[in-house]
């Protein structure tokens, strides 16, 4: 065993940064144990950077260092909840939603590398949230909720409360690699929810959460459209999602279809975190390369 490795555990405590300190053996140092991010990394064009190892990444736990030990690709099952605008905003709208998501369906449910499918549902968010079609993982059966997506006449929104409902019953079904995609308008939300209850939500489940907003963003000074703003901000943000502002529907296939490329080409890379009562509050992980984008998730307590 080598002198660093016998450094007394209260100077890691007093905030010496463990990575800088031990040499990267890729294994886990005695009083420490070991955590994962799911990760996405872009290029300046959002494109699924591929080929990296632990040294392209830079894992921080409330500002301290954190040795990255392996970096794999992610191939763990996915279950995407897709929220679509179904209230009577969405009316101009709905034939690109209709044509944008069979194709990200497809590239969802097709086998990995591993052999492994992922999950997809549509939910419906008009009037109320409704399940347009369960989880699946035959592009069929998700085929036929997303046939059922139509503007409601005379409905608002209810995002803010689909995506709370959707997090409980994501928590039922023990979702281990859970994703929330929301496309949505600057229709009138009718949620009454504060964002942080839906950011709470998410990071319950574990959710990584993604927005597709279509059209110009909502400037009204009106609750619900600032809450339902901060959550699409500080809920991509702090998932490790992404915030799309698409301007014109006619760009929501391509956008689309870059988002299911980014969920499908993630790494898994897992760190060393020293053993502490106190967990941290705040998890980064960056890509050591200029010009490449990185976005985190952690991956729940107690899986593999």
């Amino acid at each position: 065993m080598t002198r660093p490795r016998r450094i007394p555990a209260v100077l890691i405590a007093a905030g010496l940064c463990l990575a800088s300190i031990l040499p990267l053996h890729g294994q886990a140092s005695r009083g420490s144990r070991e955590r994962s991010l799911y990760v996405t990394v872009v290029d300046a064009n959002g494109a699924p950077v591929p080929d990296l190892g632990a040294s392209d990444f830079l894992v921080k736990e409330d500002n301290l260092t954190r040795e990255v030990l392996r970096v794999i690709p992610a191939t763990d099952p996915m279950q995407v909840a897709v929220l679509v605008d179904t209230s009577q905003a969405a009316r101009n709208v709905v034939q690109y939603m209709r044509q944008a998501l069979p194709p990200f369906a497809s590239d969802l449910t097709k086998k990995n590398s591993a052999g492994k499918e992922n999950e997809v549902a549509i939910i419906g968010v008009g009037e109320r949230p409704t399940i347009l079609s369960e989880y699946s993982i035959d592009p069929k059966l998700v085929q036929k909720g997303i046939d059922r997506i139509w503007a409601l006449d005379n409905s608002g929104m209810y995002l803010l409360d689909g995506i709370i409902e959707v997090c409980q019953g994501l928590k039922k079904r023990e979702a281990a690699r859970p994703v929330i995609v929301t496309v949505t308008t600057a229709g009138v939300e009718f949620s009454n929810r504060h964002h942080q209850d839906v950011v709470e939500a998410l990071k319950k489940v574990g959710a990584q959460m993604n927005v597709m907003a279509l059209g110009q963003p909502d400037t009204s000074l009106q609750t619900e459209a600032r809450e339902r703003a901060l959550a699409f901000d500080v809920g991509t943000r702090e998932t490790g999602g992404t915030h799309e502002q698409v301007l014109s529907a006619i760009g929501l296939p391509t956008r689309m279809k870059t988002l299911a490329a980014q969920l499908t080409h993630q790494y898994k890379v897992t760190y060393n975190r020293p053993e502490s009562l106190i967990p941290p509050e705040k998890i980064t992980i960056s890509a050591v390369k200029a010009g490449l984008t990185a976005r985190g998730t952690p991956v729940k307590e107690g899986q593999p």
